[in-house]
């Protein structure tokens, strides 16, 4: 790849080695818990609702405290949140895990557990995405990057089929007690990953201080606020039409497995992505980025138009390669255009702005499709999505954001 130094060189950074061994253990058992969580809530009740009310019992804490997280890990190391969120992460989930394994989980346990899921994610999330610049020198970020992609992109492809495998023989709990070990196994090997502490300019600001300068940085960033804008939108409408309607659409239809099968096929999109990404320099980032994840509004409208499993498995592929075509475009243009020591401030701006309205989505399509119908709630859903990513392109701070030079520096 034109400007780097080899697709595999950012193995050869010892910090990176055990970050990414850790985030993959760890992704192998996430990749299974939204199915395995998706059906637990459906077997506890069958309403759409209830599984809004989980989703957003998680998507609400993580929405409230996400500023904080970003200030607290532009602060503190961000490997020690990281290890210390996965261990919160891993007694949560398992106590989910043993409450569904023992037929004892009630609607109201789930959604406590989800919240606390929520608030541990808000504090690691900011954390997870600035790091990646501690650990490789610049000119490997698009390489590091797109591993992370890759192998994320590899185990959903088995991860929800497996997951949804678990569901139909010995039931969702064993698939959610998977995923609490792999976080507390991946907490273990971030032990080895040794940064220096984040470095301060000797004054001592306040957090609503921070806050404030944080929010200079993204008000003043125009592809910055226009991307997260519209994503406030765009996940909103993801979350509620694919996530909480499709597992409901898939139980009357192409049932759990079916959707798993969808959920993978996603996956081998997004991984075909990564192939090509580890090959070719991606130049005008947020340009072709939004062009592709404008194709995730595709299954969203066949959801509601005509849910058979192969068309829908076709153009899950096909959305799953633009998503990741516009995650590492995104991803390259925080950490390439971002000051490292405001970073995670920026990330949790992004993340609050591309969140705040999923809870909404989660709320309320279970009603909507209730009320109008579930084929026009999915298919007007599904263009829309799509439409909102091409107005984005509008912008000429979006449209024309290049890539900025590699640095060439080397890590421990």
């Amino acid at each position: 790849m034109a400007g780097d130094t080899g697709a595999l060189a950012p193995l050869r950074e010892r910090n990176f080695r055990w970050f990414f061994v850790s985030s993959l253990i760890n992704m192998a058992g996430s990749t299974m818990a939204p199915v395995a969580l998706a059906f637990a809530v459906l077997e506890v009740s069958d309403s759409p609702k209830a599984l809004g009310a989980v989703l957003a019992a998680n998507s609400i804490p993580l929405v409230l405290f996400m500023l904080f997280g970003g200030v607290i890990a532009d602060r503190l190391p961000r490997v020690l949140i990281l290890r210390t969120g996965g261990l919160v992460l891993a007694l949560t989930q398992g106590l989910a895990a043993g409450l569904i394994i023992t037929d004892r989980a009630e609607l109201w346990m789930l959604i406590v557990l989800e919240a606390l899921n929520g608030v541990t994610l808000a504090l690691v999330f900011p954390a997870f995405a600035a790091i990646m610049p501690q650990l490789v020198p610049r000119n490997m970020l698009q390489s590091a990057n797109v591993l992370q992609s890759m192998s994320r992109g590899a185990l959903r492809v088995v991860g929800p089929s497996i997951a949804a495998l678990l569901v139909v023989t010995i039931g969702p709990g064993w698939a959610l007690a998977v995923d609490a070990l792999t976080w507390l196994v991946a907490a273990l090997l971030l032990l080895r990953v040794v940064l220096p502490a984040p470095v301060r300019d000797g004054s001592s600001q306040s957090t609503f201080a921070e806050l404030r300068e944080g929010w200079s940085l993204f008000a003043g960033t125009t592809w910055l606020w226009v991307i997260v804008l519209a994503f406030g939108v765009l996940n909103m409408i993801h979350s509620g039409a694919f996530n909480t309607l499709g597992p409901v659409i898939a139980k009357d239809t192409i049932g759990a497995q079916g959707w798993g099968y969808i959920v993978s096929a996603e996956s081998f999109g997004l991984l075909a992505m990564t192939g090509v990404m580890l090959r070719r320099r991606l130049e005008r980032p947020l340009f072709f980025g939004m062009l592709g994840i404008a194709t995730a509004g595709f299954p969203i409208v066949m959801l509601g138009a005509d849910p058979e499993l192969v068309p829908l498995v076709v153009l899950a592929f096909v959305a799953g390669a633009g998503i990741e075509l516009f995650s590492l475009g995104w991803t390259l243009a925080m950490q390439e255009h971002v000051e490292e020591r405001m970073l995670s401030r920026a990330y949790s701006y992004d993340a609050l702005g591309s969140f705040v309205a999923m809870p909404i989505g989660q709320l309320a399509y279970g009603p909507l499709a209730l009320a109008f119908g579930y084929r026009d709630v999915l298919i007007v859903s599904g263009i829309a999505y799509t439409a909102i990513c091409l107005l984005t392109l509008v912008s000429a701070s979006v449209r024309n954001l290049q890539r900025t030079p590699a640095e060439v520096t080397t890590h421990a």
